[in-house]
């Protein structure tokens, strides 16, 4: 089932577009696949990036938008992804890197496209458990830039995925969040001893 991909907005595309013609602009920003590659490079499936700083135990709390991500396509494969951000003054170009969330995003991406249901494409950021995971939204008529995840909702882990957790191994919201929320719980702090002339 072809995934329903969210418009990017055109500024942001605009500004990957203005980093990669412009090499001199961004010189230190560019990234060795990137000057290595041969032939024209172009930004491909805009995936809005989404930044999840709780999990608590009755749910998700609600995602922020922390910018959207383009990858690099230069021939056959992805060598590299462009970050854009939202500053006062609209969308910018961020950054571009590359390393081995490039190519599990594409497999995650392939692996979506098998399932039967329709899905729009995100990308779901856990800073406090150092992961990052395709999330798979029901809705595909959704404004790509909000919402939270649904329970119904598959996120698929990209690789390198946090100890314990099955990198490419699809799960329902509803499983995987329980999971995650234990991970993400820091474990109790010890009682402090009574301090001394104080009743115990």
């Amino acid at each position: 089932m072809p995934l329903h991909v969210p418009p990017a907005p055109a500024p942001a595309l605009r500004s990957v577009l203005t980093a990669l013609g412009s090499p001199t602009a961004v010189r230190e920003a560019r990234t060795p696949s990137l000057r290595a590659a041969q032939g024209p490079a172009t930004p491909e499936l805009p995936l809005p990036v989404h930044v999840l700083d709780e999990i608590t135990p009755a749910g998700v709390s609600a995602t922020r938008l922390a910018g959207w991500r383009f990858l690099i396509r230069c021939g056959e494969r992805a060598v590299a992804a462009a970050e854009t951000r939202l500053t006062p003054d609209g969308w910018a170009f961020s950054h571009f890197f590359e390393g081995p969330y490039i190519a599990s995003t594409e497999r995650a991406l392939r692996q979506a496209e098998t399932i039967a249901q329709p899905y729009q494409p995100r990308l779901l950021s856990i800073p406090s458990l150092y992961m990052l995971a395709l999330w798979l939204h029901g809705d595909c008529a959704a404004d790509g830039a909000t919402g939270h995840p649904a329970a119904e909702d598959i996120l698929v882990p990209l690789a390198p995925a946090p100890p314990g957790i099955a990198a490419h191994a699809p799960h329902r919201v509803a499983e995987l969040l329980p999971v995650l929320t234990l991970r993400a719980t820091p474990a109790p702090l010890p009682p402090l001893p009574p301090l001394l002339g104080s009743p115990a």
